[in-house]
C-alpha cells in the first residue's frame, strides 16, 4: 500500500479534479461525450504529472448532481465548478486553472449563473 501512495504522490499538495462522465442516466450531456471528455483527461493529467508542472489528481464520477451543461467538473480544494467540459474546456482548465491558478471564468458554474441573473434583471 506504501508503494501505491507514493505513486499516487498522497500527502503531497496538489489539486483533485473530479469530472461527471459516467452516469447511469445521461442528463447534463450524452455518455458518450462525457467519456471522450474522460479520456481526454486521463491522459492529459498523466502527461502533465509526468512533467512535473504540477500535480493533480482525477476522478471520474457517475453524477455531480448539476444535471445541466455537462460535462461537469468540480476543481478541489479550490471548490470550483465548471460546465461544458468538453475536451477543448478542459484543457483551459487545465492550462489556466490547475497549473496557472487562474480560474476559467467563463466556464465557472457560479459565475455564469450571475452574468446571467444580472442579465435578466435589465
Amino acid at each position: 500500500m506504501l508503494e501505491i501512495a507514493q505513486k499516487l504522490k498522497i500527502g503531497q499538495k496538489g489539486r483533485h479534479i473530479f469530472l461527471c462522465c459516467d452516469q447511469t442516466k445521461d442528463k447534463c450531456c450524452q455518455k458518450e461525450a462525457g467519456l471522450i471528455s474522460w479520456d481526454y483527461l486521463k491522459r492529459r493529467v498523466d502527461e502533465i504529472n509526468l512533467t512535473g508542472q504540477a500535480h493533480i489528481w482525477r476522478t471520474k464520477a457517475n453524477c455531480l448532481r448539476v444535471c445541466v451543461k455537462g460535462p461537469i467538473a468540480v476543481v478541489y480544494p479550490d471548490a470550483v465548478w465548471y460546465h461544458s467540459c468538453t475536451p477543448e474546456v478542459l484543457e483551459r482548465i487545465l492550462q489556466e486553472h490547475l497549473i496557472g491558478s487562474q480560474i476559467v471564468q467563463e466556464y465557472q458554474i457560479l459565475n455564469t449563473l450571475l452574468a446571467q441573473s444580472q442579465s435578466c434583471q435589465k
